[in-house]
């Protein structure tokens, strides 16, 4: 996800759909996207729950022309008037119940101007990967990583279950919970925001979204 060829593409659809206004990023995290938007000229703000990654993307360069406020992005409010909000990399699912998903719509609803753009990333639900009877997939599996995701189709709660090598051979294990949502889900959250459909593709080279895509780029549209 820090690569060139994963960056670049995701860029150039966010300055696209920022035009010349303003962009803000919902959990803005370290700025893997926001420094490069930045430097591409857009004004670029963001809103991070965590202090510590707030601090990393303080010690990167271009980050002093970032504006970032610390908070949950469902209600922090920043500032200004954005032709774009963008939340990406599966963010969305770590709201963990549909009011809180609906509320981060509405959120950036309330800051975009008339005509701007909501982009989310995220995965499409592994449940088709299923075998019948199971609870739970194996996401990745490498020499230096592996992830069990299970699912709940009750809750819509998707848990990972990260297991990463250390230095010595040991494994550090990692756990984050999250709420999946279908496309459609998400849809029907923008038409309570009041946001209209705008696109949906496969990647952030505007590939077709298909039923075998496994995520989307979505984007909804304030109207005028």
């Amino acid at each position: 996800m820090f690569t060139h060829e994963a960056i670049e593409p995701a860029v150039a659809l966010l300055v696209e759909l920022a035009g010349q206004g303003a962009a803000l990023e919902f959990a803005i995290g370290t700025g893997r996207l926001a420094l490069p938007l930045s430097a591409r000229g857009v004004t670029v703000s963001g809103i991070e729950y965590s202090a510590a990654m707030i601090a990393e993307l303080r010690k990167k360069p271009g980050a002093e022309r970032i504006t970032v406020v610390e908070g949950d992005m469902a209600a922090t409010r920043v500032p200004g008037e954005f032709q774009l909000v963008y939340l990406v990399f599966n963010t969305i699912g770590n709201l963990t119940s549909q009011d809180k998903q609906v509320a981060c719509f509405e959120n950036a609803a309330a800051h975009l101007a008339p005509g701007g753009y909501f982009l989310i990333e995220l995965g499409v639900p592994g449940l088709r990967r299923f075998v019948p009877g199971s609870c739970g997939i194996v996401a990745d599996i490498t020499d230096e990583h592996a992830c069990i995701d299970t699912y709940d189709p009750l809750t819509q709660l998707l848990s990972s279950h990260h297991f990463t090598r250390e230095a010595n051979g040991s494994f550090r294990r990692g756990f984050t919970p999250q709420r999946y949502a279908w496309p459609s889900e998400l849809d029907l959250m923008a038409r309570i925001a009041r946001l209209s459909f705008a696109a949906r593709w496969s990647d952030w080279d505007k590939s077709p979204f298909t039923a075998e895509s496994p995520k989307h780029i979505s984007v909804w549209r304030k109207p005028d």
